[in-house]
């Protein structure tokens, strides 16, 4: 049976979609419904209809679901930051460790037998509300021309005016009313995304949670000739004294700033900020945690954030998280650990307490001297924080100061690793990968070319960072895919016809020759590639993909090469 836009249908719902959609279905017809949760009975209006599918909204909840609860904040159907508070808090960690477990599944192809092995509990959340330590809020004007500031609501740039977000620090409703009642007695004009005019395109609230200290920056679309000179004679908003006169009041404050942003972008901060009153920082605390249970180690971390550096949002969880990662590197004390996306350095300094030695790798220079600030601060001296690309920074730091990893983490941003890097891992073969992730999908796709290039699954644990909504991080732990068996065979070395140089022609031997003749790094990978195209019968090499058809990295011409000269030297062609 066909169906078609307007129909309003009933159904029960069965399933939750990866942005937490319910999903049912009608004659077997698929409906994708918008804050329906599982075990719901509703009518809904179908909104865009497909042969096999549509997408509709929820009109009436006919029998509630057993999971169903009444969220805390009103705004939860209209805003886009949150899409499961209609769901129990148990019942949001079962879906999101599910989420995690399918992404592994289908997108990462490994075995579902395999995966319930390595899968371990999902850390849930003690406070499912107000744990955002930093919210970023669009300004603008409603259709009577009112000044608003609130969310997006979802797949649109429509503002809900929502000053009192249920997950954010308490003190976001008075300071995002005292900026809009300044806005508005100093017709202060608020940013227009179809025109690009107007000043105040979004205001940032950033709170220490530990420390009580809380920054605000209003990202200002400002036009004028000299910015910094505006800056420092507080011309750049209109009697903006008056402004930070109002929010130094409030408790806790310690920092105002402006940063420019002129771009007709969807990009929410500038390059540049400007501190109008206060400090240009604030500090927060991370307490060091046990892997294990959790517990407080008596040991933290302070950290210095600008406006613009990558925080986690969730303090408490974030404790668990880096504690976790820290369980599953499996640190002795003797190892040499790269953090390929460090930021500001909270991984790495975590890792520092337990590492001999922690390099922090990061492409944006200005959190690389953060990380250095925190590092000093913290009294932490065996970090090291380089600038640059990891691709390119590794195998520098190993053919010319013959350093190694033992253990690499990363920490990548949404899009999942580059492939650069994910070759560059594979390149450096550490015993040990720990992969922190905030997409499932993403993750399940690096690991497959992980495990694909010698590595195997472990341990996998999802962290709730972020109760309401679909969003979840995962820690897992690569090690080096060790051979199912061993044979132990007497040989007589005599008895085989080998010169000296051919018995030496080990995977070891060809990559020190490799690296003395031409200066470059190559991988057991690319060792066994190359031998393979030279039709040699080579030993099993445990870093070759499982399946033929499986994706990997292939070697360069110019290592290929260098690899085939390494072959005639030890006489195998």
């Amino acid at each position: 049976m066909e169906y078609k836009k307007n129909d309003i249908l009933t159904v029960t719902i069965e399933d939750i979609g990866n942005d937490g959609e319910g999903i049912g279905k009608v004659n077997g017809y698929i409906l994708f419904v918008k804050d329906a949760v599982i075990g719901d009975t509703v009518k809904c209006k179908i909104m865009k209809a497909k042969k096999s599918y549509a997408y509709a909204k929820l009109e009436k909840i006919i029998v509630p679901s057993d999971i169903r609860v009444e969220p805390e904040c009103r705004f939860h159907r209209q805003c886009g930051g949150c899409q499961i508070q209609a769901m129990n808090y148990k019942a949001q960690l079962a879906y999101k460790q599910k989420k995690v477990k399918d992404s592994l599944i289908r997108i990462g192809g490994f075995e579902a037998e395999l995966v319930e092995s390595v899968m371990e509990p999902a850390v849930g959340m003690g406070k499912a509300y107000h744990y955002r330590n930093k919210a970023q809020f669009p300004v603008g004007t409603d259709k009577e021309g009112n000044l608003v500031a609130g969310f997006y609501a979802g797949r649109t740039h429509h503002i809900v005016a929502n000053t009192d977000c249920a997950l954010g620090a308490e003190e976001n409703k008075e300071i995002l009313e005292s900026v809009l009642e300044y806005m508005k007695k100093f017709h202060v004009s608020a940013y227009d995304e179809k025109t690009g005019t107007g000043l105040v395109r979004h205001i940032l609230i950033r709170k220490g949670f530990a420390s009580g200290e809380i920054m605000v920056c209003l990202v200002i679309n400002y036009k004028g000739r000299d910015v910094e000179r505006a800056a420092k004679e507080g011309k750049i908003l209109p009697c903006q004294k008056k402004l930070t006169d109002v929010l130094r009041k409030i408790k806790g404050m310690t920092s105002v700033s402006l940063n420019i942003n002129t771009d007709r972008t969807n990009v929410i901060m500038g390059d540049t900020i400007y501190t109008i009153w206060g400090k240009d920082k604030i500090s927060d605390t991370i307490r060091v945690r046990d892997g294990k249970n959790f517990s407080l180690t008596g040991e933290e971390i302070v950290f210095h954030l600008s406006p613009l550096s990558f925080y986690q949002v969730n303090p408490v969880q974030t404790e668990k998280l880096y504690s976790l990662a820290v369980e599953y590197a499996g640190l002795t004390g003797e190892e040499t650990v790269w953090d390929l996306y460090c930021g500001i350095g909270t991984i790495s300094l975590f890792f520092a307490k337990k590492a001999k030695k922690v390099y922090g790798v990061e492409v944006i220079p200005q959190a690389i001297e953060d990380a250095k600030e925190n590092a000093v601060y913290n009294g932490i001296g065996n970090v090291e924080f380089l600038a640059g690309k990891a691709e390119e920074i590794l195998p520098e730091k190993y053919e010319k100061e013959g350093i190694r990893a033992d253990v690499i983490v990363v920490d990548p941003p949404r899009k999942g690793c580059d492939k650069e890097c994910l070759e560059t891992m594979l390149l450096m073969q550490p015993e040990k990968i720990v992969y922190v992730s905030c997409e499932p999908a993403t993750l399940a796709r690096d690991l497959r070319v992980l495990c694909d290039g010698g590595y195997e699954l472990k341990r996998v644990r999802a962290v709730d960072q972020f109760g309401g909504t679909v969003h979840v991080e995962t820690v897992v732990q690569l090690s080096q895919r060790k051979p199912d068996d061993v044979i132990e065979v007497d040989l007589d070395i005599s008895e085989l016809d080998l010169t000296a140089s051919e018995a030496k022609a080990t995977y070891e031997e060809i990559k020190q020759y490799v690296l003395e003749q031409s200066g470059l790094l190559v991988s057991n990978l690319y060792i066994a590639q190359v031998k393979h195209k030279c039709g040699l019968d080579m030993r099993l090499n445990y870093n070759m993909p499982k399946s033929e058809n499986a994706k990997q990295p292939k070697c360069p011409a110019d290592k290929e090469a260098a690899i085939m000269d390494a072959l005639r030297h030890f006489k195998m062609i």
